[in-house]
């Protein structure tokens, strides 16, 4: 009864008109940022994040939700029609997606798509309803020690988890930690790493960081990238799958939808790895693989599904533990520190409405995404006909904005402006900026846990394993550094020298 009537409370402030307002705002931009091509969910909640500080908390974060997990939705159009993603975690959607679409069956597959993201869109939500407050429950027996050790867990999730050279995310990952020391040491009231610059005595900023690493770093990316986007000529017919296409997609949209939510939750995972895995597992039990990649319904309908439902588990460890379970996380971390909120075990205690109204909201903004996607899909072919000439100068006008109205400082411009070059130059040496940006939110949180488990055990670092939690939960970091340590001399550290 307790969950029905904060439903219940949520509704009604899910439903008042601005937050109804900030809601389709959220979906239809994340449905755009979707559609287009190389314009992905964080570079937009990056330049964004400077507009939300004007809004009440409660909108901010709805309306940054909606972005997220609408993008996932828009994701599958370009996959379908162009056989680009329009975000990552929808390139498996284009080995099915777009063979369905040669085939004359693009309604179909469009419509899979986007019904399949609502169901696990819905499902993600019920099971963000049901395991958020257990988890904060479990998390408030947390002292310094646990919470110590689950961010060094989740840091070694991360980088165990990156696509490319384990030792390059290493090496951002520790990156990341040094950008997150600069400025005053909160103990000693000493400077760090500030090189005598004014300017940085509060440290860095993450608006102008993420900003330039996903929004200035992308432009400069796709500035020489020509890429022909070919939209595919055939009219797109009978949008709504027919009884054959439901039956043989039901199983792959219920595992995806389960699977997808699970592996949302684990930190560095995330809706790209949970499409992948969606896919293989579909591939795996069907009675014939090889219809998959020659346009499987199934290939579209797993992967759609579990990266929605993942979006939807990647909100669990940081509204119940305070940890960002990604880059995106990371994002909504900075966007409720902004507006004076903590994430962590005691949020949904003392900012209820925040946590029953945007659980809510998802559930409205899956509704509305569902009506956005499948009717206006004419309209987003022609969005892809959008010029970058004239979308690229646009972003970067936007981020400069947004950099400068963050302090109505020139400096955060040329931060932003110097991790933009930095951004550019990670993507061409294959160097990923996630587990910077990570490590860099999780830094300041690492250091405030370490130094007070030293203070309380007088420098015995024994404790680590000698609280049950925090033993767990280290040996889980170690087996996973050993397991990297041996992958990597059993491929004669290939993967990190090619990366």
């Amino acid at each position: 009864m307790d969950i029905i009537n904060s439903l219940y409370s949520g509704f009604a402030i899910a439903l008042q008109p601005e937050n109804l307002l900030f809601c389709f705002v959220g979906c239809l931009l994340g449905t755009l940022v979707g559609v287009l091509p190389g314009i992905g969910p964080i570079g937009t909640i990056s330049i964004l994040l400077p507009v939300t500080f004007q809004m009440s908390p409660v909108s901010a974060i709805i309306m940054l939700a909606g972005i997220y997990y609408g993008s996932m939705y828009g994701g599958s159009t370009t996959s379908i029609l162009v056989n680009i993603p329009g975000e990552a975690a929808s390139v498996v959607t284009c080995l099915d997606g777009y063979k369905m679409a040669q085939q004359g069956r693009a309604g179909p597959a469009l419509g899979m798509a986007a019904c399949g993201s609502f169901i696990a869109g819905t499902v993600g939500v019920i099971g963000l309803m049901l395991f958020a407050e257990p988890i904060a429950e479990f998390g408030l027996k947390f002292g310094p020690f646990e919470y110590c050790a689950t961010i060094i867990l989740g840091l070694s999730l991360i980088i165990y988890l990156s696509r490319g050279s384990t030792l390059k995310a290493l090496i951002m990952g520790a990156f990341g930690l040094i950008l997150s020391f600069i400025g005053l040491d909160y103990m000693e009231g000493s400077t760090r790493l500030t090189f005598n610059i004014f300017r940085l005595m509060d440290g860095i900023d993450l608006v102008p960081v993420a900003m330039g690493l996903f929004g200035v770093a992308e432009v400069l990316d796709n500035i020489e990238k020509t890429i022909p986007t070919e939209i595919l000529k055939t009219k797109i017919k009978n949008l709504f799958p027919n009884r054959s296409d439901w039956l043989q997609a039901k199983g792959a949209i219920l595992r995806g939808s389960i699977l997808g939510f699970f592996i949302g939750v684990l930190p560095g995972a995330g809706a790209l790895i949970s499409s992948f895995i969606s896919y293989t597992l579909e591939k795996k039990i069907a009675k014939n693989p090889s219809r998959f990649g020659e346009g499987a319904i199934e290939g579209v309908a797993g992967p759609e599904s579990a990266n929605n439902s993942a979006t939807a588990g990647a909100f669990i460890p940081l509204l119940t533990l305070g940890i960002p379970a990604n880059i995106i996380m990371a994002l909504f971390f900075g966007a409720l520190l902004i507006h004076g909120m903590q994430p962590g075990p005691l949020l949904l205690k003392d900012h209820p409405e925040l946590f029953w109204g945007l659980i809510s909201s998802m559930y409205i903004g899956n509704g509305m995404l569902l009506v956005l996607n499948l009717p206006l899909i004419p309209i987003w072919v022609q969005v892809l006909k959008i010029p970058y000439k004239i979308l690229l100068p646009l972003i970067v006008l936007f981020c400069i904005i947004g950099a400068y109205s963050l302090n109505n400082s020139v400096f955060e411009i040329i931060i932003m402006l110097i991790f933009g070059l930095l951004g550019y130059l990670f993507r061409k040496f294959d160097y990923e900026p996630a587990p910077l940006v990570l490590a860099f939110v999780l830094g300041p949180l690492l250091e405030f846990n370490l130094r007070q488990s030293l203070m309380v055990s007088k420098g015995d670092i024994s404790f680590f394993f000698t609280r049950p939690i925090t033993a767990v939960i280290i040996s889980i970091t170690i087996a996973l550094f050993i397991t990297s340590i041996i992958n990597y001399f059993r491929k004669g550290g290939k993967k990190s020298s090619s990366g």
